[in-house]
């Protein structure tokens, strides 16, 4: 199957969390036999603000984990017909502009014979509703949502059966844990600032806890204004500033434990949607704590797979524990990592995206031969 996938960009993680899945799911097609490839734009923001930041080098991160993997960037003025001639399936993100979306939408109404599906892995849909609604998917044949929650949404306009959980997942063949096993040492936490989603919780859950603990942590990530360094230095965090993704397992390797702090949105507007973190951080068989978050569709075992705490004294006992008792460590990581190579690896998405795309063609052929 020759696949074509529109992205904001692949080649870059800088502030683009669905880079991680999308790199691994993308190589496990390839694995598969199948011509995968992703398009990204030219002058994409986050390949930019990571060049600015580190020039050429910052990409070679990517470029040696996923050497089968080789984008295709294309121009302003490309023409998206030519982009797409001989695809089965056509998927363009959420974070590509109206515009493009709107011509691979009338490339599909024309005639065109790849199944044409849109991928949402944000919260817009219910932060920003109008701005979502402007987007022309007449022309799609389905919507691939990051969770039920979000799911539920496109439902509610309209789109019935036409919209498909696709969770993200790990890539574990590049996230596992460490072949042997060295020192480690405090906390780490691997997030960006974001813009002000979960400022009170990344206080109250993170940097407050850590340091009643007793325990070193270590950030990475970007985006991090002045008063949030500020704030870091306050409490004895040390910021590390943007890590490569294909990095993150060596990083987790080298701390006792990490904490999942959920944006709000994913709190209180859409339940049930973990970060992509998560499934990264248990795939490396690293303890995690999280902050309030309901696992409404049950992707995990809460308790076994990972703690809860409900609020910084909570989160400071859990932490202190984790701390004290490496055979609770050890449990605690390999049950996470027991979830998620039963059920949720970029293998296990690769596969259910091929049974989506395979229901779509029966009902298509069923619609030719009515």
């Amino acid at each position: 199957m020759k696949i074509a996938y529109f992205t904001h960009s692949l080649t870059s993680c800088w502030n683009h969390g669905n880079a991680h899945f999308l790199r691994g799911v993308l190589d496990e097609l390839v694995a598969r036999g199948h011509d995968a490839r992703a398009y990204e734009p030219e002058g994409a923001w986050s390949r930019a603000n990571l060049i600015a930041d580190h020039g050429l080098s910052g990409l070679a991160a990517f470029e040696q984990a996923y050497p089968r993997l080789v984008p295709a960037i294309y121009p302003a003025d490309a023409d998206p017909e030519a982009l797409v001639d001989g695809a089965d399936l056509v998927i363009v993100h959420e974070w590509n502009t109206p515009e493009l979306v709107a011509r691979l939408g009338t490339l599909r109404k024309r005639g065109a014979r790849f199944t044409l599906l849109f991928h949402d892995t944000h919260h817009r849909a219910v932060s920003e509703p109008e701005a979502m609604r402007a987007y022309d998917l007449s022309g799609y044949d389905g919507v691939l949502a990051f969770g039920e929650a979000l799911a539920e949404v496109y439902r509610g306009w309209g789109w019935g059966a036409s919209v498909h959980v696709w969770h993200e997942a790990a890539d574990i063949s590049r996230f596992h844990p460490p072949a042997h096993e060295g020192p480690r040492a405090g906390l780490v936490w691997i997030g960006n600032w974001g813009d002000g989603e979960r400022t009170e919780e990344i206080e109250e859950f993170l940097l407050r806890p850590a340091r009643a603990a007793g325990l070193p942590l270590a950030i990475y990530g970007v985006r991090y204004p002045k008063p949030a360094l500020a704030m870091l230095e306050r409490y004895g965090a040390r910021y590390r500033g943007w890590a490569p993704n294909a990095l993150a397992p060596a990083i987790f390797a080298q701390a006792l434990a990490t904490v999942h702090v959920p944006r709000r949105f994913y709190v209180e507007a859409l339940p049930g949607i973990p970060t992509i973190r998560v499934f990264e951080a248990l795939a490396c068989g690293i303890p995690l704590v999280s902050a309030p978050w309901d696992d409404e569709e049950g992707l995990f075992r809460t308790g076994t797979d990972y703690l809860v705490a409900h609020d910084a004294e909570e989160m400071t006992a859990c932490l202190a524990d984790l701390a004290a008792d490496p055979e609770m460590r050890a449990e605690l990581a390999a049950h996470g990592l027991q979830t998620i190579r039963a059920r949720h690896t970029c293998a296990h998405r690769a596969q259910e995206l091929l049974a989506i795309v395979a229901k779509h063609a029966a009902a298509a052929a069923t619609e030719e031969t009515a």
